[in-house]
């Protein structure tokens, strides 16, 4: 089974989508998951990077943020622990691709699970050649 890590920017699709784009691809990547065709990953930052997106994003009150903060640890993703090993890795993605600890955990991830990084940020993710960074705009296309 092929293996995705999808970053804070696709997770925020799948549970407030006012406002969302390519809201049919974050689909289609849920689609495969039930289908047996991928597993999801994500860093355990990915869980405050959702958060301070309702709050300070989307600036939803705590009311509006129950449903979606329930429907966020129903989603099919396994959420990995640093390891002081991917700290290491994270932080030699994050100086040699100059962007931030958050973004290359993502990448750093993506890289230890031989995975594919599905982003709708790839400005800072894109940067790393050595892992496949698929923008969410195109995800479904047939080289996935």
């Amino acid at each position: 089974m092929k293996k995705i890590v999808v970053d804070s920017s696709v997770i925020i699709k799948w549970l407030h989508k006012e406002n969302e784009r390519y809201l049919d691809q974050a689909s289609k990547i849920l689609e495969d998951v039930k289908n047996g065709i991928v597993t999801l990953l994500a860093p355990e930052l990915a869980k405050y990077e959702v958060g301070n997106a309702f709050l300070f994003g989307k600036k939803l009150s705590t009311d509006q943020a129950k449903i979606p903060l329930a429907a966020f640890y129903l989603l099919p993703i396994r959420f990995t622990v640093q390891s002081e090993q991917s700290a290491i890795l994270t932080y030699e993605t994050a100086e040699e691709l100059k962007i931030t600890y958050y973004d290359a955990s993502f990448i750093a991830l993506a890289h230890q699970e031989k995975a594919i990084l599905v982003t709708d940020n790839p400005k800072h993710q894109g940067k790393d050649k050595k892992i496949k960074v698929v923008p969410l705009s195109e995800y479904g296309g047939k080289d996935q």
